[in-house]
C-alpha cells in the first residue's frame, strides 16, 4: 500500500509506550531495580524509561484521562490485555536474577510448542512482562 499523498511511510516503528499506575513510585521503582534503567524523564506523574530505541512512560492513573479521554481509563483489577516480550539470552539465568530481584514468576521457564522458552511477571501496576530466548 503507498502512502497517503503528501506523507512519508508508517508506520516507522513504535516510538513510545505509555502504561498507566495506580502507585508511580512503587512501579517507577521496580523498573530501576529488575529493569537496571534509570528514569530518562520525569514529572510528578509520570516517569520516563528507555528500552533500546522505545521509550516506556509511566503514568500516574489519575492523570490518564487527561491523555486518552473520553476512552475511560481500566482500573488494575480489570485484567491484563497484553503483554511485552523481552529477548533474552538465557531465560532460566534471567529467571535466577529476577528472583535475586525479588520479582515473582507468574510462568516459567517453559518451553513453548513454538520453540521458544519463556518466563512471564507483573509489575506492582498489573503489567505483565515476558522474558524469552528468541
Amino acid at each position: 500500500m503507498a502512502p497517503i499523498e503528501g506523507t512519508t511511510a508508517w508506520p516507522k516503528g513504535i516510538h513510545a509506550i505509555t502504561l498507566f499506575a495506580e502507585d508511580l513510585g512503587a512501579t517507577r521503582r521496580f523498573y530501576e531495580a529488575v529493569f537496571g534503567l534509570p528514569a530518562v524523564f520525569e514529572t510528578d506523574d509520570s516517569a520516563v524509561f528507555r528500552f533500546g530505541s522505545v521509550l516506556v512512560n509511566l503514568l500516574q492513573a489519575g492523570s490518564a484521562p487527561e491523555l486518552i479521554g473520553p476512552a475511560p481509563v481500566a482500573p488494575a483489577e480489570a485484567g491484563s490485555r497484553f503483554q511485552f516480550t523481552i529477548e533474552v539470552e538465557d531465560v532460566d539465568a534471567m529467571c535466577a536474577d529476577l528472583k535475586r530481584r525479588g520479582v515473582e514468576l507468574l510462568n516459567g521457564p517453559t518451553d513453548r510448542p513454538w520453540g521458544v522458552r519463556t518466563a512471564s511477571f507483573r509489575d506492582p501496576a498489573g503489567h505483565i512482562w515476558e522474558i524469552a530466548n528468541g
